[in-house]
């Protein structure tokens, strides 16, 4: 794709005008030309192995860009452009998933503020508003990927509930049911009173909370005395079957198989043994709750004790409880047994306990562990196959410390809970008529079957991303050619919830892997280091950077944010990629500003002053012309092999030298003269040379490389330019003459600076160094010097590769100035090594400072040390 002008005239026209690159102009307008091009869309032609693709972590239908999103989809569309200018057909799969619990509740809350709820709906009429809410809302997220620069497969856009994916997820459901993996079991869940649904224990998250520990007296049958127990759940005492101590605790070991009078309730516990008892805690007795703590009901089941649930699904009260207490919340109860247990003289005494305690990753309310009747996945037999692809290598993570993270949870892996009491979703495909059930795709034949209520865990049908996308379980030309995909771009936090799970199913229904590799990318924290948050008001909206949106609170400066544009936060984002969490850097973004305005500014200038005639060549004719090749030609093996290695900090900051030092910096000036006079070698070096800059850069900054190609004479695409190295243009001969240059004019303008020397001044100079025959007029030019052989004594010799520099006596130098700055940058140099030698003398800031900064305080002695003696 590139702009067709109809000749050099109307390009310089066209360049011309454009004095300044305006991303907001020119980015909108470019994304458009992508989309109608069909260039994302590869045809699925050949087998997996020659192409390349990936699947999206399919983002909720209720989302809009976050800063979490920004950076994982600049990653991906980094490899999936590199890729796709390899020549490989590239696939990015996109779609969205229907996010059950989080859909559910925005469209609960919106019928809330109508005064209405699905239950008055009725779950037919509440799924049709689900579908109306989606069709308004569920798009949100693509236009902002499409504003991203993202090159997904829009034309091929999926969604987990479109009617071939939604068959796929059942018919798994079925085959695992078959194999007798799936069942329905009565088992304690995690319960979420905020949802009304049980939830998976990777969708529970800890928090540290406070509670009171009352340590309660039960008395014994026997009346010789009373076993304390301690707990910060007394409303749930009126479910204790019993009560357990460890076999070896000296001082409960006569107890053991006598029995004691449970509070309030009356009801006799038996005093049992168990190895899961830490005497260390409370009083070393620990009442059992079988039907309301996970540790306890495994106790019981071990112990064959009777589950009493007196907390129902609905957060209340049950008729298993005194019936006084029957209806009342959590809290109530709490308050009510306290009161009568002190009434009784049965609290001998309490203490403040620190502990963490389960919440809903949804709903953020408290879990309530409860016995409820699910349907159930073993996970053991699906965790072999997909434990040995690890371990073998087939599949790896980068980085690699998180292969230990997967194995360790795939080796203690537990059953799966995989039913959710809500209405929007896969709906379980079972049937019940009486005692009868049915598995099965579609309803039994007969009268009085009645589909079960609940529906699927969202992770569940997310597990078959990779393969049910392309068409599975038909055996579809898209599958063929990009399953397995090559790459997983995604975060630490769902590796078990969505990565595990994609790489077992995809091993149990196509006998594949679904990906080789898995990227886990960094966390971005918000410039403070807190989590980013709205609510916080630390979150970072990705499209106000691009378009120059209010910055939020974490930031000390108001105001909005420049319209930086996507290529510029792409650029940042990419660069401040690590294996480390990262804080989120403006700074970053804004330097990604600067090199999308650099190379604009450079294109812009090459192509207004080139031979019109001039088509991009290799026509070195002069060292610098094989020095910008021979660093092109590094830069590029360099910067591919980082993409290739999942390095974008480094290919980004790398990419970010190359235009700005070595192109702009020094290309650009040492062949101006040569430029301004339209040469035709250098115009022809210099296209080439931005071709394939233009080609190298794309896939980090898409935007502003594309916008510049379609101005250059001869190009025929980005595509067709391709990322491929040039053999043989490695010249490390041209790499040391250059060198010496660079070097030479930096130690003069280092040494213009220090004298206090005007900027446009020139000076009179004797070159006395070797190995400058090719670059002398270089030298001097960007030095701004004038060589010459006159014999007088030269006023200061500054030293460069190969000899000196010679500065003699002229107008352009005023030696008593030159040393008054010299004498006042001693002074102040020596003011400063005077500080930090002190700082350094004081033991107390040696032995409880920081390292890292008592480190940082030598460093800084030692540069001053340099930079006094250079003086």
């Amino acid at each position: 794709m590139r702009r067709r002008l109809p000749s050099y005239t109307a390009l310089v026209s066209e360049l011309e005008s454009k004095t300044r690159y305006d991303p907001s102009e020119v980015e909108p307008r470019i994304a458009r030309e992508w989309l109608a091009s069909g260039l994302f869309h590869p045809e699925p032609e050949g087998e997996a192995a020659s192409n390349y693709s990936i699947a999206i972590p399919p983002p909720n239908v209720t989302g809009s860009l976050h800063m979490g999103h920004a950076f994982q989809d600049s990653i991906m569309d980094c490899l999936i452009r590199y890729h796709r200018m390899r020549g490989q057909r590239a696939k990015w799969i996109l779609g969205t998933d229907h996010a059950g619990i989080a859909t559910q509740m925005q469209v609960e809350n919106l019928l809330a503020s109508e005064g209405t709820s699905r239950q008055e709906l009725g779950r037919e009429a509440f799924e049709r508003r689900v579908w109306q809410w989606r069709e308004e809302y569920g798009g949100t997220i693509i236009e902002q990927l499409k504003r991203l620069g993202a090159s997904c497969d829009y034309a091929d856009e999926r969604f987990t509930l479109d009617p071939a994916y939604a068959d796929a997820v059942l018919g798994v459901f079925v085959a695992l049911h078959e194999k007798g993996y799936i069942y329905r079991d009565r088992y304690i869940v995690n319960w979420d009173p905020g949802t009304r649904s049980a939830i998976s224990d990777l969708e529970v998250e800890d928090r540290e909370v406070t509670d009171t520990l009352y340590y309660i007296d039960y008395p014994l049958a026997s009346g010789s005395g009373a076993v304390t127990i301690a707990t910060v759940r007394p409303e749930t005492m009126l479910a204790d079957t019993a009560i357990a101590v460890h076999p070896d605790d000296d001082r409960y070991r006569r107890l053991i198989g006598e029995t004691a009078v449970l509070p309030i309730v009356g009801r006799r516990l038996k005093i049992i043994a168990d190895d899961y008892v830490k005497p260390e805690f409370g009083t070393g007795a620990l009442k059992i709750t079988p039907g309301h703590d996970p540790n306890d009901f495994d106790i019981g089941r071990r112990h064959g004790l009777q589950q009493l649930s007196v907390i129902g699904e609905d957060g209340r009260i049950t008729d298993q409880a005194p019936e006084r207490f029957v209806g009342m919340t959590i809290g109530e109860a709490q308050e009510a047994v306290v009161a009568e247990l002190r009434e009784q003289g049965l609290i001998a005494r309490t203490e403040p306990y620190t502990h963490t305690v389960p919440f809903s990753h949804r709903s953020g309310e408290r879990i309530e562990p409860l016995v409820s009747l699910q349907w159930f996945m073993a996970m053991d037999e699906l965790a072999r196959p997909a434990i040995e692809v690890v371990t073998s290598g087939r599949v790896r993570f980068y980085p690699e410390r998180w292969t230990r993270v997967y194995l360790d949870w795939m080796e203690n892996i537990r059953p799966w809970c995989i039913s959710r009491q809500l209405w929007w979703g896969h709906r379980i495909p079972v049937w019940y008529r009486g005692e009868d059930t049915s598995v099965g795709l579609s309803a039994p034949p007969g009268d009085g079957w009645t589909r079960d209520p609940d529906v699927l865990d969202t992770w569940f049908s997310s597990a078959l991303w990779p393969f049910a996308t392309l068409g599975w379980p038909e055996r579809t030309a898209e599958l063929r050619a990009f399953y397995p995909t090559d790459v997983l771009v995604t975060a630490r936090d769902i590796i078990f919830l969505w990565v595990a799970r994609m790489i077992m199913m995809g091993l149990e229904f196509t006998g594949e892997i679904p990906f080789d590799d898995v990227h886990i990318h960094a966390v971005i924290q918000a410039p403070d280091g807190r989590r980013m948050s709205k609510s916080l008001g630390t979150g970072i909206d990705p499209l106000d950077l691009i378009l120059g949106g209010p910055r939020p609170p974490v930031f000390t400066e108001g105001g909005n944010f420049p319209a930086y544009g996507a290529d510029a936060l792409r650029w940042g984002l990419l660069a401040m990629a690590s294996s480390q969490d990262i804080r989120f850097s403006e700074e970053k973004v804004a330097q990604g500003l600067q090199l999308t305005n650099k190379l604009w500014n450079a294109s812009r200038l090459i192509l207004l002053r080139i031979d019109p005639d001039a088509r991009p060549a290799i026509n070195p004719s002069t060292v610098e012309d094989r020095w910008i090749l021979s660093r092109l030609e590094r830069a590029t093996a360099s910067i591919q092999a980082r993409i290739e290695s999942y390095d974008f900090s480094h290919a980004a900051l790398e990419l970010y030298d190359f235009v700005y030092g070595e192109l702009c910096d020094w290309y650009l000036e040492l062949v101006k003269p040569r430029l301004y006079e339209r040469e035709q070698s250098v115009s022809e070096t210099l296209l080439h040379v931005l071709t394939r800059t233009l080609a190298l850069a794309h896939p980090i900054i898409p935007f502003v490389t594309e916008e510049i190609y379609g101005f250059v004479p001869g190009a025929s695409g980005l595509l067709a330019a391709g990322v491929a190295g040039e053999d043989g243009a490695i010249d490390e001969p041209a790499e040391e003459t250059l060198a010496r240059v660079i070097e030479a004019v930096r130690a003069l303008r280092g040494w213009r600076d220090h004298a206090g020397v005007k900027a446009g001044a020139q000076l009179t100079a004797r070159l006395a160094a070797d190995g400058y025959e090719e670059t002398a007029e270089h030298v001097a030019r960007l030095a701004r010097v004038v060589f010459s052989d006159d014999g007088e004594e030269p006023v200061e010799a500054v030293p460069v590769p190969g000899g000196a520099v010679e500065i003699l006596a002229g107008d352009g130098l005023d030696l008593e100035a030159a040393q008054r700055k010299r004498d006042a940058v001693r002074a102040r140099i020596e003011k400063e090594i005077a500080l930090a030698e002190r700082k350094l003398a004081n033991q107390g800031f040696v032995e409880k400072a920081p390292a890292a900064v008592v480190q940082a305080e030598r460093d800084k002695l030692a540069r001053l040390t340099a930079d006094l003696e250079a003086l």
